[in-house]
């Protein structure tokens, strides 16, 4: 384990690189966890992801449901093909990126009740392989994966509490 506090932790281990960002959120887990799970919305929070677009007549968060990522980092831009792993509504969000057919990570977010709302964990597994791993700067501009995404993680959580907390009980 590598552990930089403070701050998300970070893992290294037979699975690959592995970060770990918590934050408290002072809405329902459920109304988070909606959020979280449209992933038209996700470039609202992510700095590096811009949007996401369901694929294949999916029209939510379903296990198997599939929709494309377009990221950016700086000046490159690409795109990823992602398949919803786990969708447990209030509960966890996880799905599964590929980009040129090689794996790339594991996202999962997980949502914990709370009495002032919910915690929410956000987990980045590493899933390239050697050779994904070495032509990934070239793609995406990012030369240390774990050290960028963990800001990013931190970014998007302070944004989505940003915006979960200024919309607490709105429909």
């Amino acid at each position: 384990m590598v552990n930089d506090e403070p701050g998300p932790a970070c893992y290294r281990g037979a699975m690959g690189d592995q970060v770990v960002v918590t934050r408290e959120i002072g809405a329902p887990a459920e109304q988070v966890w909606a959020m979280v799970a449209d992933i038209t919305r996700m470039g609202e929070w992510s700095p590096e992801a811009e949007s996401g677009t369901w694929l294949g007549g999916a029209t939510g968060p379903v296990v198997g449901a599939t929709f494309r990522g377009a990221n950016q980092a700086g000046p490159k831009r690409w795109e990823t093909s992602c398949r919803v792993v786990q969708a447990e509504p209030g509960r966890v969000f996880a799905f599964r990126v590929k980009a040129k057919g090689f794996k790339v990570a594991e996202w999962r977010y997980t949502f914990e009740p709370t009495d002032t709302g919910c915690t929410v964990t956000e987990t980045w597994t590493d899933q390239r392989n050697a050779i994904a791993k070495v032509g990934s700067k070239s793609v995406s501009g990012v030369a240390e994966r774990t050290v960028h995404n963990r800001a990013g993680m931190e970014a998007t959580l302070d944004r989505l509490k940003a915006t979960a907390e200024a919309t607490v009980g709105q429909s």
